[in-house]
Order: C-alpha cells, then structure tokens, then sequence
C-alpha cells in the first residue's frame, strides 16, 4: 500500500471503489484523499471484485471509479448487495445501473429526452431520416454508442446493425433524437453532495460534444472528454432539482448525484443521464469540491 495511504491508528477506514485497470483510482477521485486524511479519515483504494476483500472493516464503502462493471452487471449489483454501508446504497445501484429508470423518471414527469426501447429479439425499424443515438440501456463511459444521420442509407444500415448486434448479446437497446443543441451548447452535469439538509449543490461543468458516427467497438474502459467548468442557468438548476425530488425513495440516503442535461428542441433542459452509481465528480472543476466531498463523507460516518 502507498504511503499516502496508510492508517493512524483509530482513525476511520473508508474504501473508495474501483476497478483493476484504475487500482490506485482514477486522478480526479483522487483529489478527495488529502481533504479526508485532513479530517482524521482513512481512505484506501479497493477494486470492488478483488478476492477475500473484508468489506464489513470500513466505515463506509464509496463507489467512485468501478467502470468495467456494465459487461458484468449482474455480478456487480449481487456484489453491492453484499457490501455494508455502501454509498451509494445497493438498491439505487441495482435501479440506477439500467437506464430505463429514464422510462420510470418520464412517468413522473420529469423532462427527458425521448427513448424507444428494443428487446433482444424484438426487429426495430428505423426512420427514415434525423440523427439518433444508439446505446445499450447498460453501460458505461460512452461505451457501444453511435450517432446516425439515418437519412443516408449506408449509415441507416450501420443504425440496424447496432441495434441487432446489441440484442444479439441479449443487451436492451436505447434509441434516441440526437440533440443538437450539445454541438453548440454542449452538455452540462450538475453536481450534487450530501450536506446537513440533504443533497446540496456543489458545482457544475460543460461537456463537449463526443458523438461524430457510428459505434467503433472500443475496447477502451471509456471516451475521452472534453471538460471545461460551467456555471448552470436557472433553467438548469430548476430541472436538475426536478429531477432528483423525482427519485423513487428520495435523496437523503445518497451521498452524490450528477444530473446531466442538454437543451431539447425548444431549448430547454431535459435530462439524458442521471448518475448515481459510479459517477465522475470532476472534483478538479469545482474550487472546494474536494473539501465538500469529504465533508459529505465525513457526516456520512457521523
């Protein structure tokens, strides 16, 4: 174990989930250990499917960088199932990990951008113009997603191929408008934390467009963005509450969210992802975000 890890006896042990190919965590996660150890907390660096791993010795368990859990996703919310004082908790994982929750949260009414969903098995036929993504309804990190401008035949039949292609592995697939709006405007991911009165705001940043054609199959753990930080509009932070007092249960059990959201058609927000599971923080586009994460977690162990 590094020596910036390692334990003062009594302090408390909190582990930081992650992968095997991020073990001593991804860098901005990494932002987080100075401000805890300054509060008399532990933290240690755990990939969640390591072997003979004794969850139940740390005050808390934090999912944070566990990006390869989408091709193993089962395995991965049995896991969470297993793990105590887990954050966020193994029921909002297992609900949050498959993105039809969109489905359940546009029930609700909470804007969002429209989805066809396709069964494995089911034939999907494709307009015959606009653009739309294709994704699986569980992934991770951009992973298995194409943009279409199904106008054009040849990219009509790459459309058809993609969503065959993820049925064929039994994965539900999701058919969406691209919003163009991201190409200027970009995306924004409104970042929350776990305060005294319960999910606060904490700050916000500005993704950039990352969809040009059809799926490559990268066998990378995700795609690279393009970060900047962001001051959110009134309209967004309205829709970003919108979104979270939506949330089956509430929100006083989670220590994060990130909502993110892009202008629809008429210009206003509507959500495409809310995360809850495994979530980058973009600690280091946020002055104090570090500080406020490790305040989230130190009441946490409160």
């Amino acid at each position: 174990m590094s020596e910036s890890y390692r334990a003062t006896r009594g302090e408390p042990r909190v582990a930081l989930v992650t992968c095997a190919e991020l073990p001593e965590l991804d860098p901005d996660d990494r932002l987080v250990v100075g401000p805890l150890a300054a509060r008399g907390v532990h933290v240690e660096p755990v990939v969640w499917d390591a072997p003979a791993v004794d969850w139940a010795a740390y005050r808390l368990v934090v999912l944070r960088s566990a990006w390869d859990y989408a091709p193993r996703r089962d395995e991965f919310v049995a896991w969470a199932d297993t793990v105590p004082h887990l954050a966020n908790p193994a029921d909002v994982v297992r609900w949050n990990t498959d993105k039809r929750y969109l489905a359940e949260l546009a029930d609700a009414g909470v804007p969002t951008a429209p989805t066809e969903w396709v069964e494995p098995g089911a034939t999907w036929r494709p307009p015959t113009d606009g653009e739309f993504v294709i994704k699986p309804a569980i992934s991770a990190g951009s992973l298995d997603t194409g943009r279409y401008d199904l106008a054009d035949p040849a990219l009509r039949e790459f459309a058809v191929r993609h969503v065959a292609r993820l049925g064929a592995a039994g994965r539900v697939a999701m058919v969406q408008p691209y919003l163009s709006a991201v190409d200027t405007v970009g995306e924004t991911a409104l970042l929350f934390f776990a305060g005294p009165d319960g999910l606060g705001f904490s700050h916000a940043i500005r993704k950039g467009a990352m969809l040009t054609g059809p799926d490559q199959e990268t066998v990378e753990l995700f795609r690279s963005e393009k970060i900047t930080a962001r001051t959110p509009s009134t309209a967004e932070r309205a829709t970003a509450e919108r979104v979270l007092a939506a949330l089956p249960g509430g929100t006083e059990r989670l220590l994060y969210a990130r909502v993110d959201l892009i202008p629809g058609p008429d210009g206003a927000p509507v959500l495409v992802e809310l995360e809850l599971t495994e979530p980058s923080l973009f600690l280091a586009h946020g002055p104090g975000a570090a500080d406020r994460l490790a305040d989230a977690v130190l009441a946490r162990l409160a």
